[in-house]
Protein backbone atom coordinates (compact mmCIF):
# COMPACT_ATOMS: atom_id res chain seq x y z
CA UNK A 1 0.00 0.00 0.00
CA UNK A 2 1.27 3.53 -0.86
CA UNK A 3 -0.43 7.00 -0.31
CA UNK A 4 0.80 9.91 -2.21
CA UNK A 5 -0.16 13.39 -1.22
CA UNK A 6 0.23 15.52 -4.73
CA UNK A 7 0.24 19.06 -3.65
CA UNK A 8 1.94 22.50 -4.67
CA UNK A 9 1.16 26.03 -6.05
CA UNK A 10 -1.86 26.44 -7.96
CA UNK A 11 -1.06 26.38 -11.62
CA UNK A 12 2.40 24.21 -11.42
CA UNK A 13 0.81 21.32 -12.57
CA UNK A 14 -1.12 19.45 -9.99
CA UNK A 15 -3.88 18.19 -12.10
CA UNK A 16 -1.29 16.78 -14.96
CA UNK A 17 0.34 15.06 -12.11
CA UNK A 18 -2.63 13.01 -10.51
CA UNK A 19 -3.81 12.12 -14.27
CA UNK A 20 -0.64 10.74 -15.20
CA UNK A 21 -0.62 8.74 -11.44
CA UNK A 22 -4.14 7.74 -12.71
CA UNK A 23 -3.28 6.37 -16.18
CA UNK A 24 -0.79 4.23 -14.17
CA UNK A 25 -3.07 2.58 -11.97
CA UNK A 26 -3.65 4.84 -8.93
CA UNK A 27 -6.81 5.03 -7.26
CA UNK A 28 -7.15 9.26 -7.20
CA UNK A 29 -9.14 11.80 -5.29
CA UNK A 30 -8.58 15.21 -5.60
CA UNK A 31 -9.36 18.25 -2.93
CA UNK A 32 -10.97 15.74 -0.39
CA UNK A 33 -11.76 17.81 3.10
CA UNK A 34 -9.19 17.76 5.47
CA UNK A 35 -11.37 16.71 8.53
CA UNK A 36 -12.10 13.46 6.46
CA UNK A 37 -8.10 12.31 5.24
CA UNK A 38 -7.44 10.48 8.42
CA UNK A 39 -10.61 8.24 8.31
CA UNK A 40 -10.67 8.00 4.23
CA UNK A 41 -6.47 6.95 4.73
CA UNK A 42 -7.60 3.89 7.51
CA UNK A 43 -10.09 3.12 4.56
CA UNK A 44 -7.69 2.41 1.97
CA UNK A 45 -5.47 0.78 4.50
CA UNK A 46 -7.84 -1.44 5.60
CA UNK A 47 -9.87 -1.94 2.24
CA UNK A 48 -7.12 -2.46 -0.82
CA UNK A 49 -4.47 -4.48 -1.07
CA UNK A 50 -0.73 -4.85 -0.02
CA UNK A 51 0.33 -3.48 -3.93
CA UNK A 52 -2.19 -1.14 -4.43
CA UNK A 53 -1.76 3.18 -4.82
CA UNK A 54 -3.63 5.60 -3.51
CA UNK A 55 -2.55 9.33 -4.29
CA UNK A 56 -4.28 12.07 -3.10
CA UNK A 57 -4.57 15.81 -3.96
CA UNK A 58 -4.63 18.51 -1.64
CA UNK A 59 -4.07 22.11 -2.18
CA UNK A 60 -5.39 25.63 -0.96
CA UNK A 61 -8.56 25.02 -2.15
CA UNK A 62 -9.00 23.51 1.34
CA UNK A 63 -9.24 26.72 2.89
CA UNK A 64 -9.13 26.78 6.60
CA UNK A 65 -8.62 23.61 7.46
CA UNK A 66 -5.06 23.79 5.60
CA UNK A 67 -4.04 24.44 9.12
CA UNK A 68 -5.02 20.82 10.62
CA UNK A 69 -2.94 18.99 7.53
CA UNK A 70 0.42 19.59 9.88
CA UNK A 71 -0.81 18.02 12.64
CA UNK A 72 -2.18 14.93 10.23
CA UNK A 73 1.13 14.21 8.49
CA UNK A 74 2.93 14.44 11.86
CA UNK A 75 0.81 11.89 13.27
CA UNK A 76 1.08 9.49 9.88
CA UNK A 77 4.72 9.92 10.24
CA UNK A 78 5.22 8.99 13.96
CA UNK A 79 2.75 5.95 12.97
CA UNK A 80 4.50 5.00 9.86
CA UNK A 81 2.10 5.49 7.24
CA UNK A 82 3.39 4.70 3.85
CA UNK A 83 2.90 8.01 2.93
CA UNK A 84 4.91 10.23 0.48
CA UNK A 85 4.28 14.20 -0.28
CA UNK A 86 5.03 15.36 -4.19
CA UNK A 87 4.94 19.30 -4.25
CA UNK A 88 5.02 21.12 -7.37
CA UNK A 89 6.37 24.12 -7.73
CA UNK A 90 7.19 26.79 -10.30
CA UNK A 91 8.36 30.63 -10.25
CA UNK A 92 6.05 33.84 -9.79
CA UNK A 93 6.59 34.99 -13.57
CA UNK A 94 5.97 31.37 -14.69
CA UNK A 95 2.48 30.93 -12.79
CA UNK A 96 1.35 34.63 -13.28
CA UNK A 97 1.81 33.79 -17.34
CA UNK A 98 -0.04 30.17 -17.04
CA UNK A 99 -2.84 32.15 -15.43
CA UNK A 100 -2.75 35.20 -18.16
CA UNK A 101 -3.29 32.46 -20.89
CA UNK A 102 -5.61 30.49 -19.41
CA UNK A 103 -7.66 33.56 -18.50
CA UNK A 104 -8.61 31.80 -15.03
CA UNK A 105 -8.20 33.50 -11.96
CA UNK A 106 -6.21 32.60 -8.99
CA UNK A 107 -8.34 31.42 -6.00
CA UNK A 108 -6.61 33.60 -3.27
CA UNK A 109 -6.43 36.49 -5.52
CA UNK A 110 -10.30 37.27 -5.16
CA UNK A 111 -10.65 40.97 -7.03
CA UNK A 112 -6.77 41.30 -6.73
CA UNK A 113 -4.28 41.32 -8.96
CA UNK A 114 -2.85 37.30 -9.63
CA UNK A 115 0.79 38.19 -8.30
CA UNK A 116 -0.78 39.13 -4.10
CA UNK A 117 -2.47 35.77 -4.75
CA UNK A 118 0.51 33.95 -5.28
CA UNK A 119 2.35 35.45 -2.22
CA UNK A 120 -0.41 34.35 -0.10
CA UNK A 121 -0.79 30.70 -1.54
CA UNK A 122 2.83 30.29 -1.56
CA UNK A 123 2.64 31.33 2.42
CA UNK A 124 0.25 28.94 3.33
CA UNK A 125 2.05 26.54 1.69
CA UNK A 126 5.31 26.70 2.97
CA UNK A 127 5.10 24.18 5.38
CA UNK A 128 4.20 21.07 3.19
CA UNK A 129 7.19 22.42 0.61
CA UNK A 130 9.25 21.68 4.14
CA UNK A 131 7.59 18.23 4.27
CA UNK A 132 7.65 17.38 1.20
CA UNK A 133 9.80 14.21 0.10
CA UNK A 134 9.82 15.23 -3.62
CA UNK A 135 9.85 18.38 -4.93
CA UNK A 136 9.39 18.98 -8.66
CA UNK A 137 10.23 22.76 -10.11
CA UNK A 138 7.76 22.57 -13.33
CA UNK A 139 8.85 26.45 -14.43
CA UNK A 140 10.81 25.37 -17.60
CA UNK A 141 8.85 21.77 -18.30
CA UNK A 142 6.74 20.79 -20.63
CA UNK A 143 3.29 18.71 -19.62
CA UNK A 144 5.08 15.69 -21.39
CA UNK A 145 8.29 16.37 -19.41
CA UNK A 146 6.19 16.79 -16.61
CA UNK A 147 4.84 13.49 -17.02
CA UNK A 148 8.45 11.42 -18.09
CA UNK A 149 9.88 12.63 -14.49
CA UNK A 150 6.68 11.50 -12.38
CA UNK A 151 6.92 8.03 -14.21
CA UNK A 152 10.51 7.70 -13.26
CA UNK A 153 10.11 8.30 -9.98
CA UNK A 154 6.45 6.41 -9.40
CA UNK A 155 6.65 3.57 -12.08
CA UNK A 156 10.03 3.10 -12.69
CA UNK A 157 11.09 3.69 -8.85
CA UNK A 158 14.42 5.74 -9.35
CA UNK A 159 15.89 7.85 -6.78
CA UNK A 160 15.30 11.98 -7.30
CA UNK A 161 16.98 14.32 -5.33
CA UNK A 162 14.80 17.11 -6.29
CA UNK A 163 16.65 18.83 -8.58
CA UNK A 164 16.04 19.39 -12.24
CA UNK A 165 18.66 20.05 -14.60
CA UNK A 166 18.51 21.86 -17.82
CA UNK A 167 21.53 21.76 -19.84
CA UNK A 168 21.01 24.68 -22.44
CA UNK A 169 23.49 25.56 -25.41
CA UNK A 170 23.70 29.15 -26.86
CA UNK A 171 25.04 31.55 -29.27
CA UNK A 172 27.19 34.84 -27.31
CA UNK A 173 25.91 36.95 -30.23
CA UNK A 174 22.51 36.35 -29.67
CA UNK A 175 22.94 36.94 -25.55
CA UNK A 176 23.70 35.22 -22.53
CA UNK A 177 20.46 33.34 -20.91
CA UNK A 178 19.02 35.19 -18.02
CA UNK A 179 17.99 32.46 -16.17
CA UNK A 180 21.68 30.43 -16.21
CA UNK A 181 23.21 29.47 -13.18
CA UNK A 182 25.98 28.36 -14.27
CA UNK A 183 28.11 29.37 -17.72
CA UNK A 184 30.47 28.01 -19.62
CA UNK A 185 32.23 29.69 -22.58
CA UNK A 186 33.68 27.15 -25.25
CA UNK A 187 34.65 29.17 -27.87
CA UNK A 188 38.17 28.00 -27.20
CA UNK A 189 37.61 24.57 -29.52
CA UNK A 190 37.86 23.70 -32.91
CA UNK A 191 35.42 25.86 -34.90
CA UNK A 192 33.20 24.17 -37.48
CA UNK A 193 31.77 27.47 -38.86
CA UNK A 194 35.10 27.76 -40.78
CA UNK A 195 34.71 24.30 -42.82
CA UNK A 196 32.66 24.39 -45.83
CA UNK A 197 30.68 21.08 -45.52
CA UNK A 198 30.16 21.34 -41.77
CA UNK A 199 29.06 25.58 -41.88
CA UNK A 200 25.66 24.60 -42.34
CA UNK A 201 25.69 21.35 -40.23
CA UNK A 202 25.25 21.41 -36.47
CA UNK A 203 26.16 20.07 -33.59
CA UNK A 204 23.88 17.42 -33.46
CA UNK A 205 25.59 15.57 -36.30
CA UNK A 206 29.04 13.30 -35.59
CA UNK A 207 31.24 14.73 -38.05
CA UNK A 208 30.51 18.23 -36.50
CA UNK A 209 31.18 16.82 -33.26
CA UNK A 210 34.31 14.65 -34.44
CA UNK A 211 35.93 18.01 -35.59
CA UNK A 212 35.14 19.94 -31.75
CA UNK A 213 36.23 17.30 -30.09
CA UNK A 214 39.56 17.05 -32.39
CA UNK A 215 43.12 16.87 -30.44
CA UNK A 216 42.20 16.00 -26.95
CA UNK A 217 41.25 19.63 -25.52
CA UNK A 218 37.61 18.72 -25.94
CA UNK A 219 37.77 15.48 -24.01
CA UNK A 220 39.83 17.42 -21.41
CA UNK A 221 37.15 19.78 -20.74
CA UNK A 222 34.45 17.53 -20.64
CA UNK A 223 36.17 15.26 -18.01
CA UNK A 224 36.82 18.63 -15.88
CA UNK A 225 33.31 20.14 -16.61
CA UNK A 226 31.96 16.48 -15.54
CA UNK A 227 34.15 16.42 -12.35
CA UNK A 228 33.06 20.38 -11.51
CA UNK A 229 29.48 19.22 -11.90
CA UNK A 230 29.72 15.84 -10.73
CA UNK A 231 30.49 18.07 -7.25
CA UNK A 232 28.13 21.19 -7.66
CA UNK A 233 25.09 19.36 -8.10
CA UNK A 234 25.29 17.56 -4.16
CA UNK A 235 25.55 20.43 -2.54
CA UNK A 236 23.32 22.74 -4.55
CA UNK A 237 20.79 19.82 -3.15
CA UNK A 238 22.02 20.42 0.28
CA UNK A 239 21.01 23.78 0.04
CA UNK A 240 17.66 23.08 -1.22
CA UNK A 241 18.03 24.46 -4.61
CA UNK A 242 15.26 22.11 -6.78
CA UNK A 243 16.23 23.99 -10.00
CA UNK A 244 19.33 24.62 -11.89
CA UNK A 245 20.33 26.07 -15.38
CA UNK A 246 23.75 25.21 -17.14
CA UNK A 247 24.02 27.01 -20.11
CA UNK A 248 27.10 25.98 -22.85
CA UNK A 249 27.87 28.96 -25.13
CA UNK A 250 29.87 29.35 -28.62
CA UNK A 251 29.67 32.24 -31.07
CA UNK A 252 26.68 31.01 -33.24
CA UNK A 253 25.14 28.23 -30.49
CA UNK A 254 25.05 25.87 -33.53
CA UNK A 255 28.38 23.82 -33.46
CA UNK A 256 30.91 23.71 -30.27
CA UNK A 257 28.36 24.80 -27.65
CA UNK A 258 25.35 21.79 -28.82
CA UNK A 259 28.50 19.58 -28.74
CA UNK A 260 29.03 20.20 -25.71
CA UNK A 261 25.98 20.74 -24.15
CA UNK A 262 24.57 17.21 -25.74
CA UNK A 263 27.71 15.36 -23.61
CA UNK A 264 26.83 16.91 -20.28
CA UNK A 265 23.21 15.78 -20.76
CA UNK A 266 24.47 12.34 -21.61
CA UNK A 267 26.62 12.73 -18.52
CA UNK A 268 23.29 13.66 -16.12
CA UNK A 269 21.01 11.30 -17.95
CA UNK A 270 23.14 8.29 -16.60
CA UNK A 271 23.02 9.43 -13.08
CA UNK A 272 19.12 9.32 -13.24
CA UNK A 273 18.92 10.80 -9.58
CA UNK A 274 18.11 14.17 -11.01
CA UNK A 275 16.26 15.52 -13.76
CA UNK A 276 17.73 16.53 -16.92
CA UNK A 277 16.67 18.10 -20.11
CA UNK A 278 18.43 19.71 -23.32
CA UNK A 279 17.65 22.53 -25.22
CA UNK A 280 19.60 24.06 -28.12
CA UNK A 281 18.09 27.58 -27.71
CA UNK A 282 20.01 28.69 -31.22
CA UNK A 283 20.63 26.35 -33.27
CA UNK A 284 18.13 27.22 -35.63
CA UNK A 285 19.10 31.07 -35.24
CA UNK A 286 21.61 31.66 -38.48
CA UNK A 287 18.66 29.42 -40.46
CA UNK A 288 15.78 31.68 -39.41
CA UNK A 289 17.95 34.71 -40.31
CA UNK A 290 18.60 33.95 -44.05
CA UNK A 291 15.08 33.24 -44.44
Amino acid sequence: MKLVIVTGMSGAGKTVALKMLEDTGYYCVDNLPIPLMEKFAQLVLDSRGPGSCTALGIDIRSGEDLSMLSGILDSWKAESVPCEILFLDASDQVLIKRYKETRRSHPLSGSGRVDQGIRRERDKLAFLKKKADIIIDTSKLLTKELRQELEKIFMENQNYDNLFVTVLSFGFKYGIPADADLVFDVRFLPNPFYVEELRQRTGEERDVQDYVMQGGTGAKFLQKLFDMVDFLIPNYILEGKNQLVIAVGCTGGKHRSVTIANALYSHLEGQRKVGVKIEHRDIENDSKRKK
